[in-house]
């Protein structure tokens, strides 16, 4: 195994420590920016643009305008009342966010090296070693940075750290295969078994992410099948049993259910986004009791 270029630079919104719900034991999350998938119910909107972003808060915001006068790149426009801003044309020299007299303003994404990533994963080895933990890379989507993603993951086996990654599998097969390589457990993302609803859900259709979920298993790697139960969307018991079907003739007899829930719906006002699922009532396990049978009356171990 080749060293890891710990200078490899990349863009991440969060780490987030002391996680005991994305892989074993207690965990480090490192979340990475950029997603090919638009899930109208992404509960990370911030995380599916790759670069760094500027959002805005309007109930904070006075309309001075004087972040548009700020701005040498002419990012920032006012219309409707609205500050809009541009992230393919913002530079990220966060000008505007020192100088908003509100604190309206607030930058996501921040580039790191993998060594940056490191040290704070390390400080908490301890606690990894003593609950069969690790670090976690999530996002976004990991393999929309495979690159960074690989270089993390060496360093972290370097370290003798247990390596668990959240993905959607949509990627190249050959990248798939060199970053799993490197991977102990694979959180993997299903959002509809039928790939026409996929694609009217996400954007993209499914093939390649269930061939790239069929080689994992094939592979022998540790995958945990992770269905985010979205209202309207994939919640039927006719999902239920589809999803089963899949799943079982993938070679998979195991999935975690994750009920629909509004944590990232402010998230759409600060980036000035319309949110499809705007005062959709959560669900709960309680809800999904049903939903829940279903797969386990045709072979799957469905959990909460």
């Amino acid at each position: 195994m080749r060293k890891a270029d710990r200078n490899k630079k990349g863009m991440i919104f969060n780490i987030q420590k002391f996680s005991v719900n994305d892989g074993p034991g207690i965990r480090t999350v490192v979340f990475l920016k950029g997603c090919p998938l638009h899930c109208q119910w992404c509960a990370n909107p911030e995380s599916q643009y790759s670069g760094f972003q500027v959002l805005w808060d309007m109930g904070k915001c006075v309309r001075c305008q004087h972040c548009i006068e700020t701005c040498s790149k002419k990012a920032i426009s006012f219309f409707s009342n609205e500050i809009k801003i541009n992230p393919y044309a913002c530079s990220g020299c966060k000008k505007c966010i020192q100088e908003c007299p509100n604190k309206a303003l607030q930058g996501e994404g921040e580039e790191k090296t993998v060594q940056e990533v490191l040290d704070v994963v390390l400080q908490d080895k301890v606690f990894y070693e003593e609950s069969n933990g690790g670090i976690t890379l999530s996002g976004g989507e990991i393999l929309y940075q495979p690159k960074f993603t690989l270089e993390i993951l060496l360093a972290a086996k370097e370290e003798g750290l247990h390596t668990c990654c959240e993905t959607t599998g949509f990627v190249k097969t050959e990248t798939f295969k060199t970053i799993i390589e490197q991977v102990d457990y694979l959180l993997f993302d299903m959002k509809h078994w039928d790939s026409q609803r996929h694609k009217e859900g996400t954007g993209i259709y499914n093939e390649l992410i269930l061939s790239n979920m069929k080689y994992a298993v094939q592979a022998g790697k540790i995958i945990l099948p992770r269905i985010p139960v979205i209202p309207g969307y994939n919640d039927s018991i006719e999902d239920a049993v589809q999803f089963a079907n899949l799943l079982k003739k993938t070679g998979i007899t195991t999935c975690q259910l994750l009920p629909f829930h509004q944590f990232g719906e402010n998230k759409y006002d600060l980036l000035i986004r319309t949110y499809v699922y705007k005062a959709q009532p959560s669900l709960h396990k309680e809800d999904l009791t049903e939903y829940q049978t279903a797969f386990l009356d045709n072979g799957v171990d469905a959990y909460f």
